[in-house]
């Protein structure tokens, strides 16, 4: 993550988790958006792949559907999706501008989850946790950020990275 260092940007906080207890796949973004946080939505910006990219790999219209709809979706695949920061001080949407962050509780992440068995972390940034995670004895995977700030890939090209992540 950024260095913790002083900065201008606001105090902000992260959204709850998308858990049940069916769980098996949890996938793991670093910290909402700005977009994200003014809409209350994960994954909110409109150039943002990632509900097109899992509703592909689901075989589920997710981008074409009402938010909670989305989330009731994703977990009836038995997905989660939540952030690795729980609070940060950041100016714009960047990771690299993230200061001053605090991670989210993991500590119960398994009582809320027990049958989560690989976390999917979306991007580098997100990834920089993996280590932790495996620690904790969960199958670790980093698929390519969906942020429209990591453009460099194709669309067909994180499809491809994201399938590999999901699959068994």
């Amino acid at each position: 993550m950024g260095v913790r260092a002083r900065s201008s940007g606001k105090r902000l906080k992260g959204f709850p988790p998308v858990l049940d207890t069916h769980v098996r796949v949890l996938i793991l973004g670093s910290f909402p958006s700005e977009a994200s946080l003014a809409a209350g939505q994960y994954y909110a910006h409109p150039r943002n792949q990632f509900w097109p990219l899992l509703g592909t790999l689901i075989g589920e219209p997710l981008a074409q559907l009402p938010y909670e709809q989305r989330l009731k979706r994703v977990l009836a695949h038995r997905i989660g999706i939540w952030d690795v920061l729980d609070a940060c001080e950041r100016v714009g949407s960047l990771d690299s501008n993230i200061r001053r962050y605090r991670p989210n509780d993991f500590a119960r992440l398994k009582q809320r989850a027990p049958k989560l068995e690989r976390v999917i972390f979306n991007g580098g940034t997100a990834g920089r946790f993996a280590r932790e995670f495996a620690a904790a004895g969960f199958e670790t995977r980093i698929a390519p950020s969906t942020s429209p700030a990591h453009a460099a890939r194709s669309f067909e090209h994180k499809l491809a990275l994201w399938r590999a992540a999901l699959q068994d």
